[in-house]
């Protein structure tokens, strides 16, 4: 049996209760990217059951995708408990964990960081830093990247999210010399409890600059109860696909497939998808956030969901009898909204397994429900936190 989880990087689906204690209220990520464009033609996931859930929360209807009567899938909605809205404890809470306290958030006005972290930053490195304050990842390379060029300097920059982010021209300064001062950054961060240090490493020339796929984040060391360390103390293999190893560091994964796009992640799960064997298959499909949320692209982000849908429809049937496949999401990020940082909001459950009638799952008070149904499906010791969505286990 495979059990696949796939997250939709961003795609939420309507404020959460608390969306207001972060600045998030009226944000509804797949509700207005559909008013934005006249509607979502999405036919797979709406067969799925993906119209049904903003029922479930009193959200906004999603234009286009009409709750279905008899949906394949069983549906609902995902409340994040813990405190955050970002990549690192979005995932985290889907693996069983719960951060009652948060990450640490820099402050947004310049400068962000503590003098200290800069100063044995820069001198363990030998460059110096500009930037010091949050800032949307292309604005600041726009607004820094001729004057890094020509000075040889660091641009880092956080944002809201528990980030200290590090861009630097690769003709400039090596990759490898950046993931170094990653390296470097994320053991001086430690202290701070930062919940990832981001290489942002980009091309071009000034009014033309380009990030490019060599991004890499290096998160804290994961703690030891997790759906990871129940699968293998079962002997039952996980893989990642996407930019996941960079999220679960210290899980004790069979396998990591790193790529930074739909594309290839998508191509690499449905070859999994046709193999035999047993597992998790653990997936991010990060365009979504990265290309499109992050630089408010609607249009963009409409067509990568289309394209999806049209993945979903080849993967679909590629699931054997016993499979289980997950759709959710980490977060939001409405290109809608103000600002350009994620968005704290519900986020979609579909639950999908051959042959096995969908139903609803109502509202799923935590994302580490997804960790206690995986461990439900495989069999394995219970986790601390969450309740099976599989079999009878549903709440309303």
């Amino acid at each position: 049996m495979k059990c696949f989880i796939i997250v939709l990087d961003s795609v939420g689906i309507g404020e959460a209760p608390d969306a207001a204690d972060y600045g998030d209220s009226g944000a509804s990520t797949l509700a207005h990217i559909a008013q934005a464009v006249g509607g979502l033609s999405l036919p797979v996931l709406q067969k799925m059951g993906m119209g049904n859930i903003p029922a479930i929360t009193r959200g906004i209807a999603i234009e286009g995708l009409a709750p279905c009567s008899a949906p394949i899938a069983s549906y609902g909605a995902m409340q994040e408990v813990s405190r955050g809205k970002d990549t690192t404890t979005g995932h985290w809470e889907m693996a069983g964990i719960e951060l009652k306290a948060g990450f640490h958030i820099f402050k947004s006005d310049p400068p962000s960081f503590p003098e200290e972290l800069v100063h044995e930053f820069e001198l363990r490195t030998g460059r110096k830093i500009l930037g010091n304050k949050a800032a949307s990842g292309i604005a600041i390379i726009d607004e820094l990247g001729e004057r890094q060029m020509k000075e040889g300097s660091w641009i880092v920059y956080t944002s809201a999210d528990s980030v200290f982010q590090i861009a630097a021209h690769e003709e400039i300064i090596p990759l490898k010399e950046l993931y170094s001062a990653c390296a470097i950054a994320r053991e001086l961060c430690n202290p701070y409890k930062v919940g990832r240090v981001i290489a942002r490493p980009y091309l071009g020339k000034p009014g033309a600059f380009k990030r490019t796929e060599n991004r890499r984040d290096f998160s804290c060391r994961m703690p030891d109860n997790t759906i990871f360390h129940r699968l293998y103390d079962a002997g039952i293999p996980a893989i990642t696909v996407g930019k996941l190893d960079d999220i679960f560091t210290g899980a004790p994964l069979s396998k990591s497939i790193h790529m930074e796009n739909n594309r290839d992640a998508q191509k690499t799960l449905l070859a999994i998808a046709s193999e035999h064997g047993d597992g998790l298959v653990f997936a991010n499909l990060i365009d979504f956030d990265m290309l499109y949320g992050h630089r408010r692209d609607v249009t963009g982000y409409a067509v990568a969901l289309a394209d999806t849908d049209r993945f979903m429809e080849q993967l679909l049937p590629k699931l054997k009898n016993g499979d289980l496949l997950i759709i959710t999401a980490d977060h939001g990020n409405d290109p809608t909204y103000k600002g350009s940082d994620h968005t704290r909001e519900f986020v979609p459950l579909l639950s999908f397994q051959p042959l096995v009638t969908g139903r609803s799952l109502g509202i799923r008070k935590g994302f580490y429900d997804i960790a206690q149904s995986v461990a439900s499906f495989f069999a394995t010791a219970p986790l601390p936190y969450g309740q099976s969505f599989l079999g009878n286990n549903s709440i309303s």
